[in-house]
């Protein structure tokens, strides 16, 4: 049976008003649409920790710092509902966009330090719009807890401190990144990829692995990354944002693996920008 798609406000907050005076937990998984074996491990998670779940799709407009990048994105409502229909989901909440948007809106939530750095610093207000989107969401939903993919790890810590600092009544729960067998990270842009660029694709996963491997040994940083930006140029990547080692939580910059840290990277593919990140040490 396929979940019921919520488009408004009212219908979604008369939806949770049932299932909190019943005593239910809600979970919520925010996502753009476009969904994939990620995003349903997500959807996994939350129906083991909650009563309820909604899967919210929302390609937010705020969050694009490219018009072709906006109008590229895909939207794929009538596939994400089939996918969803197996998990059991409770409502799939596509709100129309003045539902989260209206007529005169002017207030941005911004989260200072975490995101002036890796895509924050390439994708200039990019995690205003995303943190402007999930409070909106958040509240809306009157979630319990939220589900988000370490993928996106940048976007994961965000989305934390927001929650923390104001005092938002939701746990964010992250979860482990989804590989395809080759062990590129699943993603929706994946979708954008021609059939040779996904042949190379993989090729940022492995880079990095080898670059955390050598960070572990004791090698130099600098040396570690010159030599992985050479392999991804090799296997016909055209650039690299960053690749960078940073601490767990606070995504301070490290010279070395001496506390939790994550290498980072985003890198450009035939025209699209991949991202990854695995744990070091």
């Amino acid at each position: 049976m396929t979940a019921p798609i919520v488009r408004t406000l009212a219908a979604i907050r008369s939806e949770v008003a049932g299932w909190k005076r019943a005593g239910q937990s809600v979970g919520v998984v925010p996502t753009m649409g476009a969904l994939h074996e990620g995003h349903l491990s997500l959807v996994r998670a939350a129906k083991a920790g909650c009563d309820r779940v909604i899967v919210t799709i929302f390609v937010n407009p705020r969050q694009f710092n490219s018009p072709q990048d906006l109008a590229d994105y895909p939207r794929t409502e009538v596939e994400d509902a089939r996918k969803l229909a197996p998990l059991g989901v409770d409502a799939v909440y596509v709100p129309d966009p003045e539902q989260i948007y209206p007529e005169g809106f002017s207030t941005t939530v911004s989260v200072a330090g975490l995101t002036e750095v890796l895509c924050g610093a390439h994708r200039p207000g990019h995690f205003d719009g995303v943190a402007t989107v999930v409070t909106k969401l958040f509240t809306q939903t009157r979630a319990d807890r939220a589900y988000f993919g370490e993928k996106d790890y940048q976007q994961l810590q965000v989305v934390t401190r927001l929650s923390r600092d104001l005092d938002l009544p939701v746990e964010v729960v992250g979860c482990p990144t989804i590989r395809e067998e080759d062990g590129l990270a699943m993603s929706s842009r994946n979708l954008l990829l021609s059939d040779r660029a996904r042949v190379w694709a993989p090729e940022l996963h492995r880079a990095m692995e080898e670059m955390a491997a050598g960070l572990v040994s004791g090698g130099d940083l600098t040396a570690l990354r010159a030599d992985a930006e050479a392999r991804l140029l090799r296997a016909g990547f055209t650039g690299v944002d960053y690749l960078d080692l940073r601490a767990c939580g606070d995504l301070s910059l490290l010279t070395a693996v001496d506390r939790p840290a994550r290498l980072l990277a985003a890198a450009w593919l035939a025209g699209v920008r991949l991202i990854d990140n695995i744990a070091v040490g």
